[in-house]
């Protein structure tokens, strides 16, 4: 298979200097001709050979490149700047070697788990091999938003959304973090490839559940908050009640039998793991009244 190759250039002021003698000559031989026809149209001929000469003047300017075509046969590509002066024969095609942004709009895909979300990627490419660029694929910028979306759904696919139950039991787009871009990075290197391009990085820029079930989702988001949140707050109650009756035996300040201990464990249970602040109830008599 072809190859991109660099292509044989001539200064542009050495052309514009032989366009000069060109012309120079041409009207000097017509100011000479006398009416001669034969001369006449000798001259005329240097002239247009001067003009048609000066189709063959080209700048490139920086990050710029210009793909080179011979009557359908690829002749190389020129990728350094400056003014140059190639065969007018040639078809020029030009290609920017700059960094580009993609930002693709967030598209509706179903995660691993089938939950519909929104999810969108942003993507930094350049043009690598001009040669793939122009001539193996049809249009190398549509070819890079058609495979940018394509890549992003068979990322989704890969991952779930979120998990709910156990955070460090798999890996989540939301979650992921670098090691789900470098995935995405990797994807879109591998698609891209075929028309040149190098990717130069790769992100997720917007991540959401999908509207007809982001109510949903939020409710079981807020439930498994409260759940854990109500976890911890047993877990330090239990040891509470757990020191608080260790401390009143070892320094014997009262004396509580098995029911009495049970009625301190429920009333400091209820203090502990409620919700509102309680209304203590005082009790003025004796521990029996």
């Amino acid at each position: 298979m072809e190859k991109e190759k660099n292509s044989s250039i001539i200064s542009g002021y050495f052309g514009v200097l032989s366009i000069l003698v060109f012309w120079g000559v041409g009207i000097l031989c017509l100011s000479l001709a006398n009416e001669n026809p034969a001369g006449i149209l000798f001259s005329m001929l240097l002239i247009a050979l001067g003009g048609f000469c000066a189709k063959g003047l080209m700048i490139i300017n920086p990050n710029e490149s210009a793909v080179l075509i011979l009557f359908g046969e690829y002749k190389g590509t020129i990728k350094v700047n400056g003014f140059f002066w190639v065969n007018p024969f040639f078809i020029r095609k030009k290609i920017s070697l700059r960094a580009r942004n993609l930002n693709r709009e967030a598209i509706k895909v179903n995660d691993k788990l089938g939950n519909p979300i929104m999810i969108g990627v942003v993507l930094v490419w350049k043009v690598e091999d001009t040669f793939r660029a122009a001539f193996d694929v049809d249009d190398y910028v549509h070819f890079v938003d058609i495979q940018s979306e394509s890549a992003t759904r068979r990322l989704a696919g890969h991952y779930p959304y979120d998990n709910f139950d156990d955070e460090q039991k798999e890996m989540t787009l939301r979650s992921g973090g670098d090691e789900v871009n470098h995935k995405l990075e990797l994807e879109l290197s591998e698609r891209l490839q075929l028309a040149g391009i190098k990717v130069l990085e790769a992100r997720i820029s917007h991540l959401a559940y999908s509207s007809e079930i982001a109510g949903a989702m939020l409710r079981r988001q807020q439930a498994t908050a409260v759940v854990a949140a109500r976890m911890k707050i047993v877990e330090g109650a239990v040891s509470m009640v757990e020191l608080a009756l260790d401390q009143l035996s070892k320094k014997q300040i009262i004396d509580l039998d098995e029911e009495k201990k049970a009625s301190m464990v429920s009333n400091l249970m209820v203090v502990l793991c409620s919700d509102k602040d309680t209304t203590p109830v005082v009790n003025t008599g004796t521990l029996h009244q």
